[in-house]
């Protein structure tokens, strides 16, 4: 199995080391984050939700106007042979793609070959000890930019929310825009009402496409639940019965405490329980790719 030290990622067109692999200092993912990303989870060697991630790449990619170097059998095919060649069964597949190399300028010349830098990270999304136990969470200020519904490279605003959880000594940051809660640093929220209603935040340019929500939503519509999205606030927080978030690296967690507060009983509850349970139930019938 790959390690840390011998991963092997695939940047600028080639199979690499990843102790070895270079890009250009004036590449302008590096210089301006002009770029975007996806993430991908592996669970027991099977690609999760991967044609939604990769319409959600070529949609972030379209936005900012560079055109996708890759069809979605391609991408397939490459990640694949990264499983392959790292005997990755769980873990992540991060995809970047920037609008390619020129000089430092704010203005570019149509026509830049995208960069594309693509690797591995080794991690049992599927075993996180939180799910048992319920994550805590901070509260933050939503300091991104106004097209939070691209996928972009540009997460200044979010690793300062990252690190304010690691000062809290918590799991995840909710951000705030007033009261109204907008998604995760890197999850969407989700709170169940006590009406029992499923209630997460709709669909807009104040927050990402999540396909991990997708993909719980549809779960969820199954069940029988009824889905309410809308804004919601923190005092909706405090109200609710249950209260969670997703993400492709974490699935699903649920949350047990927001800023020193107890939430959703104080322990994770039936209505999470049985979403992530699904979810991992349907993952199981996906073809696996490596065993």
């Amino acid at each position: 199995m790959s390690t840390v030290d011998n991963r092997i990622g695939f940047v600028m067109g080639k199979f690499v080391p990843l102790r070895e692999a270079v890009i250009p200092v004036m590449d302008r993912g590096f210089l301006f984050g002009d770029g975007v990303y996806e993430v991908t989870a592996v669970i027991e060697g099977r690609l999760v939700d991967n044609d939604h991630h990769l319409r959600r790449l070529d949609r972030s990619l379209a936005e900012i106007g560079i055109a996708n170097p890759f069809s979605i059998e391609k991408w397939t095919g490459i990640e694949t042979e990264l499983m392959r060649r790292n005997e990755l069964r769980n873990g992540l597949i991060y995809i970047q793609v920037s609008r390619g190399v020129a000089e430092r300028a704010f203005q570019y010349k149509d026509g830049l070959e995208p960069t594309v830098v693509m690797f591995p990270q080794f991690n049992r999304v599927q075993s996180n000890p939180v799910i048992k136990t319920g994550g805590r969470i901070i509260t933050v200020p939503d300091l991104r930019w106004a097209r939070r519904d691209i996928k972009s490279t540009s997460l200044l605003a979010q690793v300062m929310a990252k690190h304010a959880v690691k000062q809290a000594g918590v799991n995840e940051a909710w951000m705030l825009d007033g009261d109204e809660i907008t998604e995760g640093a890197s999850s969407t929220a989700f709170i169940v009402s006590a009406s029992n209603e499923l209630i997460t935040r709709n669909l807009s340019q104040d927050i990402l496409p999540g396909i991990t929500r997708r993909t719980i939503i549809e779960i969820a519509k199954r069940h029988g639940l009824t889905i309410v999205e809308r804004p919601f606030s923190k005092v909706d927080v405090l109200c609710a019965t249950e209260v969670f978030y997703t993400s492709a690296s974490t699935i699903a967690v649920p949350v047990i405490e927001m800023d020193g507060v107890d939430v959703g009983g104080g322990a994770p509850g039936p209505v999470f329980r049985s979403l992530y349970d699904a979810y991992l139930q349907d993952v199981m019938q996906l073809p696996a790719i490596i065993s």
